[in-house]
């Protein structure tokens, strides 16, 4: 799926989405209630590029974004793991 079906997904179920953080868009969940789901990574960067510094971006999602419930549509948030590569 690339990123056009996916808001065209999105749009047909009605799912709310981050205004501005189209980059960190990564995905949707299957079940009862389909909502969008971001890349706090990438939304992390996306506020870095604007000026912010990682503190100051880590704050505001924190604060005005993640923390905000605007009814069962409202977006995920994921953190991926990032896995160590052993060499030897």
């Amino acid at each position: 799926m690339n990123k056009e079906e996916l808001m065209k997904s999105l749009e047909e179920e009605e799912c709310l989405t981050a205004d501005g953080f189209d980059n960190a868009l990564v995905g949707f969940t299957c079940g009862p209630s389909m909502v969008a789901v971001y890349d706090i990574n990438r939304m992390i960067d996306v506020l870095v590029a604007e000026g912010m510094t990682p503190e100051d971006a880590v704050e505001h999602l924190d604060y005005n974004v993640i923390g905000a419930y605007v009814g069962e549509k409202t977006p995920q948030y994921i953190n991926f793991v990032e896995e160590e590569v052993h060499n030897g």
